[in-house]
């Protein structure tokens, strides 16, 4: 397991690309406030995103689509990877939710 400092360096790193995608679009259309070790995406529809850490364990939970997916980091690929092995990615997971409750593209500087 990796340590705690880069899990927070890790972690931090994904909330800020998180949330500086949210910050790109519109408030009205989707709102974005981040809580310390939480980020939450609120479409107008009032359907949420719900990004959290989970340190414990040194992972990322995200809920949405009526589910909660861990994510792990895997150092060999750089990506935060969901933990049941299903190909899962972080960041296409959470722009993926994004769209599906608000209607709008998700996308990530960089």
């Amino acid at each position: 397991m990796m340590d705690e400092a880069r899990y927070n360096q890790l972690a931090s790193a994904a909330f800020r690309r998180i949330m500086a995608a949210a910050d790109a679009i519109d408030p009205d259309i989707l709102e974005a406030e981040s809580t310390g070790d939480m980020v939450t995406l609120t479409a107008r529809s009032r359907e949420k995103c719900i990004v959290n850490t989970q340190r414990a364990v040194r992972q990322i939970w995200v809920a949405g689509r009526g589910q909660g997916i861990h994510f792990d980091y895997d150092a060999s690929t750089s990506t935060w990877k969901d933990d049941k092995g299903r190909g899962l990615e972080l960041f296409s997971f959470v722009a993926d939710v994004v769209h599906d409750i608000s209607g709008v593209d998700f996308s990530y500087a960089g």
